[in-house]
């Protein structure tokens, strides 16, 4: 058997090596379980922005954009202000003026336990778990114990990764979850960035004021926005900045794809990034376009989601509930 899950040191990061399925992933769990490499090793694709030099602390110190960050809170709160059902909290304002909102939240920069390892004739796998409580810094601000549990699976499938939050507190836990995925272009070995082309299922587009808030309109898309949708958007080599819509399907091989595609149109060869139902938004940005990656970004609800006035089944704000969990899923593969 030549699956194996173990653990590594990355340059300072202390890491678990998957190999199974002809791909390897490195998770990072001492950098918020960050998935900095996933790479299939007989195609030649190398998925996430990573750098083979990277330092520990080169990115800890811009965890969002390398590997596959999973965000809590993610994107933006309004100056730091986040209301549930039961209480009014007051984030740190971490995003500087003319923006003046708290971002990205905190759960992508702790140190998370591994809880189990594994492999067996079909996949490797490891199970990470993050236990928050007044142990955390952040706790002052958002006082609400949970825990979040993270199993990555490898197979000849690509890599599964199942999430669960836990709420362990007496008080709602406010659920906005989203993944930063930063994806390395070119992608495939040899390849060109100018051969990238994007497919996005989206639908109307979530306007965004000068703070990169909503305005809680919704616009049809043009031209721009349905290159997205036909599978010819360029996701690099031009700025895309919080290109952010309600998401709906596409169809892979003639079954419905929850999910977007990247291909490399010079070889065929293509990334899948299949995530859940609960995910409910894509919010697509690539840090002016010319640093050669892009982040297609999974939001389960709509940036500042909680203070909006909009309603939670549009917003996709969600809250869970004493004892209760929320789990949700993404996979990444790849096709010829």
């Amino acid at each position: 058997m030549d699956n194996s899950a173990k653990k590594v040191d990355f340059n300072g990061a202390p890491c678990v090596e998957l190999k199974a399925g002809g791909y390897t992933a490195l998770v990072a769990y001492g950098i918020g379980s960050n998935v900095i490499r996933l790479h299939d090793d007989v195609n030649g694709i190398e998925f996430f922005r990573f750098n083979p030099e990277n330092t520990a602390d080169v990115i800890r110190q811009s965890a969002e954009v390398w590997g596959m960050p999973t965000l809590y809170l993610p994107n933006r709160f309004a100056d730091g202000i986040l209301r549930t059902s039961d209480a009014v909290y007051q984030l740190p304002v971490n995003e500087k003026a003319p923006y003046s909102n708290h971002i990205h939240g905190f759960i992508h920069k702790r140190v998370h336990e591994v809880v189990e390892t594994g492999a067996d004739e079909n996949s490797a796998w490891v199970k990470t778990r993050y236990i928050y409580d007044e142990r955390d810094e952040f706790f002052a601000s958002l006082p609400v114990k949970f825990t979040a549990e993270y199993v990555f699976t490898l197979s000849k499938n690509g890599l599964e990764h199942n999430i669960s939050f836990t709420n362990n507190d007496t008080k709602v836990l406010p659920m906005s979850l989203a993944s930063h995925t930063a994806v390395k272009a070119p992608f495939v070995d040899g390849g060109k960035e100018e051969d990238i082309r994007l497919s996005v299922p989206i639908g109307k587009k979530c306007e965004l004021n000068s703070r990169c808030l909503p305005t809680e309109n919704y616009l049809e898309p043009d031209g721009w926005d349905l290159e997205y949708r036909n599978g010819t958007k360029r996701p690099v080599l031009q700025v895309v900045d919080n290109d952010m819509y309600f998401c709906g399907s596409l169809e892979l091989d003639g079954d419905p794809f929850h999910g977007v595609t990247a291909e490399d149109i010079a070889s065929g060869k293509k990334l899948c990034y299949e995530v859940s139902e609960e995910y409910g938004f894509w919010i697509i940005w690539n840090d002016r376009g010319f640093n050669h990656y892009f982040c297609p970004e999974p939001m389960t609800a709509m940036i500042n989601a909680p203070n909006l006035d909009e309603d939670p089944a549009v917003s996709g704000y969600r809250e869970v509930k004493p004892g209760e969990t929320f789990t949700a899923w993404q996979k990444f593969s790849s096709k010829n």
